[in-house]
């Protein structure tokens, strides 16, 4: 019998795949870095509602795939992928053409509907191309382009939003669906995924004995800590740099920082801590995860000694930019030491015989995070950092001559870095909860 052999040779339809899966991730992340902003600027919503609603999006796009994926599954992996692309094409073009509230929820609701259809189909046909020796080089392939789609997505946000302005985003979105839609009509085939999905009443009862499993829903709910304040990216640091730097702030590019981190380091750190137990790697995630919040917090200090701008040998830094840049940089890190050991982990605190039942619902994690820090967004936003719009006009002035440098900011804006420390107590609390966890399940890991 010959052994199947280590290769990063794939099919041609893993390769197409993956082309899809880029121009999808540009798109979704061109049109989510600036979501907040459209919805508060161009539709008219307060930070308040434009937080649930976005919590809402973000937070179901990662738990509707449990059951997108039986859909795709019955439709056939092309067949679903023609669906998912023109709903995403269409949905960007509806947000971005009509901006009002009614249109917003339907352009958001196929949005979700049809990227939650995609990655099933995607990671599936990455199984069904690989083999068990190979496949962890086959997902590291996926994951690369899903980082590099998400980095030219948020490199292509910013100058359209200067340059043209925020409804071009999602254009740019709705185009780079329509280019997938051409990839996956002309390139991809069929792949026949072996009848694996499960029927909607096993989806269901799957879900109720998973959060009925105290380990396995204790370690959800503490990581969901970390994917809090790393959701902050897209919930609060546009519109908090936005307000408090000025129009010539690139929050696009600052959320760039996370992926290159990841892309840049994720490989030595994982070598690095691969003798390490996951519980530990686990733990200095959750231990960096609350620095990066508190040292988006300290831009006050900086501004105090500095003013508006931190030399740094050849440029300068506004205090909040570079504190902004070092607590993202944190976040990457941060994630280096939890994304390749928690599914380990998580997997660890399910029954042997259900392990694969089990993580199907590893991600609902962020989902729980997405959904909850959203919403919080919303209303420290409005408590801290208030939309410009809603002050008096002579405030408004005084905020415009601020980021100048030729007055205070207004009073409204004092407080804006509690923000941050709310945030960085929720990671703290998360750290602390993982130790109290080990203690009170007892926890041994399995060899």
């Amino acid at each position: 019998m010959t052994k199947t052999k280590l290769t990063w040779r794939y099919p041609r339809y893993f390769w197409v795949a993956n082309s899809i899966e880029l121009f999808e991730r540009a798109a979704y992340y061109g049109m989510f870095i600036t979501l907040t902003l459209y919805l508060t600027r161009e539709v008219g919503y307060s930070d308040v509602q434009t937080g649930w609603i976005a919590a809402f999006f973000a937070g179901f796009i990662y738990l509707a795939p449990t059951f997108t994926g039986a859909l795709s599954d019955k439709l056939g992996f092309r067949f679903a992928l023609i669906c998912a692309f023109i709903l995403l094409a269409a949905g960007y073009l509806i947000l971005g053409a009509l901006p009002f509230k009614g249109t917003a929820l339907l352009a958001l609701t196929l949005i979700m509907f049809g990227g939650s259809i995609v990655k099933p189909v995607i990671t599936g046909t990455v199984a069904v191309a690989s083999d068990q020796v190979n496949r962890a080089r086959a997902y590291s392939i996926f994951y690369q382009m899903v980082n590099i789609g998400a980095f030219v997505g948020k490199t292509a946000a910013k100058p359209l939003r200067t340059g043209l302005g925020l409804k071009y985003i999602n254009y740019y979105s709705a185009a780079m669906a329509l280019i997938a839609l051409v990839v996956v009509l002309i390139l991809y085939r069929n792949v026949e995924s072996g009848g694996v999905g499960k029927r909607y009443k096993e989806i269901l009862t799957g879900l109720v004995r998973v959060m009925g499993n105290f380990r396995f829903m204790g370690i959800i709910l503490i990581t969901a800590g970390f994917w809090m304040i790393q959701g902050q990216l897209y919930a609060t640091m546009p519109k908090y740099a936005l307000r408090m730097i000025g129009e010539s702030a690139a929050p696009e590019w600052l959320a760039n920082i996370n992926p290159l981190m990841v892309i840049l380091a994720v490989v030595p750190i994982t070598h690095l801590v691969r003798r390490m137990k996951p519980v530990r790697s686990i733990g200095i995630s959750l231990m960096i995860i609350p620095l990066s919040a508190l040292s988006i917090s300290l831009s006050p200090l900086l501004a105090a000694s500095f003013g508006r701008s931190v030399p740094l040998g050849l440029f300068s830094l506004h205090p909040i930019t570079l504190m902004l840049v070092i607590g993202i940089g944190l976040q990457g890190l941060a994630e280096c030491f939890l994304s390749p050991r928690f599914f380990e982990y998580a997997s660890k605190q399910a029954p042997p015989d259900q392990i694969g039942l089990y993580m199907g619902y590893a991600h609902l994690n962020i989902f729980i995070a997405w959904l909850l820090g959203f919403i919080l967004s919303g209303y420290l936003l409005d408590a801290f950092c208030p939309d410009p719009a809603t002050l008096p006009p002579a405030l408004q002035a005084q905020r415009l001559a601020a980021l100048k440098g030729e007055a205070p900011m207004p009073g409204a804006y004092d407080h804006a870095h509690v923000i941050w420390y709310v945030f960085a107590s929720i990671g703290a609390a998360a750290f602390l909860a993982l130790n109290l966890f080990e203690r009170i399940t007892g926890h041994r890991e399995r060899e």
